[in-house]
């Protein structure tokens, strides 16, 4: 498993990553790994949920952020202006 040329978890993409992160899984939940390769394989396990777990908090920040910016814009736009409303029904009244 430490193969040289084996991208790092942050430069897999969140599918990728997500992907291996599985792969890890399943082969340690078969049983059929070496005892020394299932401790590598944990290991990979293990940074691969990291990054993912900081990509998952990135996409979260830029959410919040865009939800902030568009909360930002619906507050600088003016209000629509009210229907007027007959004193007497207290009914709104619709112009035609």
């Amino acid at each position: 498993m430490s193969d040289p040329t084996c991208p790092t978890p942050e430069e897999l993409s969140f599918e990728n990553a997500l992907a291996e992160l599985d792969q890890v899984v399943a082969a340690l939940e078969g049983g059929q790994v070496e005892l020394e390769d299932s401790i590598e394989r944990y290991q990979r396990g293990v940074e691969l949920l990291r990054a993912l777990q900081g990509k998952l908090a990135e996409a979260q920040q830029k959410v919040t952020m865009l939800i902030g910016e568009l909360e930002d814009e619906a507050a600088d736009e003016p209000a629509a202006p009210a229907s007027p409303v007959d004193a007497q029904t207290g009914e709104t009244e619709v112009p035609f």
